[in-house]
């Protein structure tokens, strides 16, 4: 007995759910993408991709340093300022990065007792001074070498760039991991020199 022939549906029914479901997944990733980045642009906005702080509450150690031009402090010497320490290394290529922002908003906030010391871990004075000489910056802010890696063994931190901030009365009030953005350092670190 002769067998029916096929209906051209149930021929061409599995390649036509396959290209359905694909044009599904495509619109709901494009939705998602519309949805979180499409009100930043339309507000002219950029997404700001650097590292969020986590809030901490813990004594802040202390330790001595040296400055590139040569006077040596403690953290402790701060004390009464909004202090944000950076550390931080030339070969790091989100430390170098972050700079020109770190001096910009240094820049615009230091009248208010705003301290900012980058330490170089694991660098030598020369090594410093070679990298800003060919960097061509200027940084108004207090950098030291660290060769002996002591402020990133004083926060117990492996990862750089690393940032603290220490609040008037010498707590660690936030530390963050990654590049910050000056954005992110108006939104989270100026509420702090306004108390």
């Amino acid at each position: 007995m002769p067998h029916p022939p096929a209906s051209p549906t149930s021929t061409t029914r599995g390649p036509r759910l396959w290209w359905r479901l694909l044009l599904g997944f495509a619109l709901l990733g494009l939705g998602v993408v519309s949805w979180l980045w499409l009100p930043r642009w339309l507000a002219g906005q950029p997404a700001d991709d650097s590292a969020i702080p986590v809030a901490v509450d813990f004594p802040a150690p202390d330790f001595d340093f040296t400055t590139l031009d040569g006077h040596t402090h403690t953290l402790a010497d701060f004390r009464g300022q909004v202090v944000l320490v950076n550390n931080w290394a030339t070969w790091c290529p989100p430390c170098r990065e972050e700079m020109p922002t770190l001096e910009a908003y240094y820049r615009a906030h230091k009248a208010q007792g705003f301290v900012l010391i980058a330490l170089a871990a694991h660098e030598y004075p020369f090594e410093v001074n070679d990298f800003l000489q060919k960097a061509g910056w200027h940084l108004s802010f207090l950098i030291a070498p660290d060769p002996g890696e002591q402020a990133m063994t004083a926060f117990r931190q492996t990862h750089l760039p690393a940032s603290y901030l220490i609040d008037r009365q010498g707590t660690v009030r936030l530390m963050w991991v990654g590049a910050i953005s000056r954005h992110n350092l108006e939104k989270f670190v100026t509420p702090f020199l306004e108390k």
